[in-house]
């Protein structure tokens, strides 16, 4: 199989000759979040070809970041796994996020959510020092996706489905979180487009509510955490306007 190489004896540069093809790091942002099925990487990327997907995970494993496991019975099933040096693309994956997603703005019609992504973008906003001493599990209604955040004194965990499920292939931040994921959510958030926006804090919580693009059950409070707790830097564009306005 061949590599595009870019004849560059630099880190960067073979950086992006191991990652820097089409879909690849959407295949690692997945595999980040846990162990996966042929068939659960095609169903998180619903568009890329089989043949496309085969051919990276073959390159990914060729070059040391991807290896093939065969979980125990009775699932006997093969998964894709991160090794380690896959694995220390984390901090970078979720730091491209925060980056892209300052000016992501809304999402087209057809733009897809995934339960790996809103988890990815969760790990990527989260900030510990805002949730310091919270004890709160929050169930995330976007679109069709469920996904659970557990917050515990700074620490996250963040699973697909319901607060009621803790599949094995839920993610959780460095430090190590022992508590129970298995209680009530404290509130349910059903979110609309502007879920990028409240992050950003380009509109508040209260103004989602009152426009419809937010709803929730359960402790109202809980939506204090957008824009704090998970949190997005505001859009360049935005800060070079108020900038602008000041002068």
């Amino acid at each position: 199989m061949g590599q595009r190489r870019y004849g560059q004896y630099c880190g960067l540069a073979h950086a992006v000759e191991l990652v820097g093809e089409r879909w690849t790091l959407l295949i690692v942002r997945d595999l980040l979040v846990g162990p996966k099925r042929f068939t659960e990487l095609r169903r998180g990327l619903v568009r890329i070809p089989t043949n496309i997907l085969s051919a990276r995970l073959k390159r990914l494993e060729a070059d040391g970041l991807v290896r093939r496991r065969v979980l125990p019975r009775p699932a006997s099933a093969v998964v894709y796994e991160l090794t380690e040096y896959g694995r220390e693309l984390d901090e970078i994956v979720l730091a491209l996020g925060r980056w892209g997603a300052r000016t992501l703005g809304d999402p087209h019609e057809d733009d897809l959510v995934t339960p790996d992504s809103i988890i990815t973008a969760l790990r990527a906003t989260f900030r510990p020092e805002a949730a310091v001493g919270l004890d709160l599990i929050v169930e995330l209604r976007v679109g069709d996706v469920v996904v659970t955040a557990r917050i515990n004194d700074g620490v996250l965990t963040a699973w697909e489905g319901s607060a009621s499920d803790t599949s094995d292939t839920s993610d959780t931040s460095d430090a190590e979180d022992t508590t129970d994921t298995t209680r009530t959510p404290d509130a349910v958030l059903t979110i609309g487009p502007r879920l990028r926006a409240m992050l950003a804090r380009e509109i508040t919580p209260a103004q989602a509510l009152a426009e419809g693009t937010l709803t929730v059950s359960g402790e109202p409070s809980a939506t204090d955490i957008l824009g704090t707790v998970f949190a997005l830097d505001p859009s360049p564009t935005r800060s070079l306007a108020g900038l602008d306005s000041e002068r």
